[in-house]
């Protein structure tokens, strides 16, 4: 692995407990058969929203009078091994830390053989909604992220 933001990739492999399924759609490929590169990120915002949901943060954050939202500060993708058309893959997805509105959230794709095919991370931020300033998360979320 060459993923900086991992140091040893067993014990890495082992803290995650959440994932969602995907099959690899035929539009979702290029022209040489294998997962277009950009499709990964789609694959990891589904896996995060399906995570958050599953937490039940989505709740707070859909809510029309709610005034918090979660905005990606970045994110990276490292890709592992290639995959093709109508693969059945495993998009993992954990909260790896979390600091005072923000966490730091990886993930990890497999396919059917259980082999790693790409890694990833990236900072969300929880937001005020009208000024879009940070928000510190309440001590509840904290513990429903550190817990997950």
């Amino acid at each position: 692995m060459r993923a900086s933001y991992i140091q040893d990739v067993e014990a890495w492999r082992d803290e995650f407990q959440f994932y969602s399924e995907v099959s690899v759609r035929f539009s979702e490929t290029d022209m040489y058969g294998h997962l277009n590169n950009t499709v990964n990120f789609a694959y990891f915002e589904y896996a995060r929203i399906e995570f958050f949901k599953h937490i039940q943060l989505m709740n707070d954050w859909l809510d029309p009078k709610g005034e918090t939202i979660p905005v990606v500060a970045d994110l990276q993708c490292d890709f592992v091994k290639q995959v093709y058309f109508d693969e059945k893959l495993r998009i993992y997805v954990k909260a790896n830390s979390v600091g005072t509105s923000s966490m730091d959230v990886h993930y990890m794709m497999v396919n059917e053989k259980n082999e790693m095919t790409a890694t990833g991370r990236g900072t969300i931020v929880q937001i005020h909604r009208l000024t879009g300033k940070p928000v510190a998360w309440s001590e509840d979320t904290k513990k429903q992220l550190q817990h997950a």
